[in-house]
């Protein structure tokens, strides 16, 4: 009993720290938003969890598999619109990267996972002053 406390307090953590991230996209108006990154870490931590926790296989090669399956996400949201460049690069690498917290999660590095998200946050905000400081160049 005392392992499913964990493991729900787990996903818990993923569904919260995630929830900074997508709440960040979605109050941009990004592709990708709050439920999104939510279920991307939320998916994350569940399938590290149940590789580690209840397989006795080698639990990298799922969790290899699980990195490579959120790059299709992230394709998904990147969107090429000829001469006006593409958008949506940020958005799928905050999905791959919020997969990661989600493992992180998953294995049980909480301090990772916490620093992690800070980072994410503040690279983030550079694309609040990032407009500003083109025009400060130019």
């Amino acid at each position: 009993m005392e392992l499913i406390y964990e493991q729900s307090l787990k996903l818990l953590l993923a569904v919260i720290l995630s929830g900074l991230i997508g709440w960040e996209r979605e109050k941009n108006h990004k592709p990708a938003g709050l439920r999104t990154h939510m279920l991307v870490c939320l998916g994350s931590a569940l399938i590290t969890i149940i590789s580690i926790d209840y397989f006795t296989a080698d639990y990298t090669r799922i969790i290899s598999a699980l990195v490579t399956g959120i790059g299709f996400i992230g394709a998904g949201t990147i969107i090429a619109h000829g001469s006006r460049g593409i958008h949506g690069l940020t958005t799928a690498a905050s999905l791959w990267v919020i997969a990661a917290i989600g493992l992180c999660v998953g294995i049980g590095w909480y301090l990772l996972a916490s620093i992690s998200t800070i980072l994410i946050m503040a690279i983030l905000f550079l694309g609040k002053i990032e407009p500003k400081a083109k025009k400060s160049v130019k």
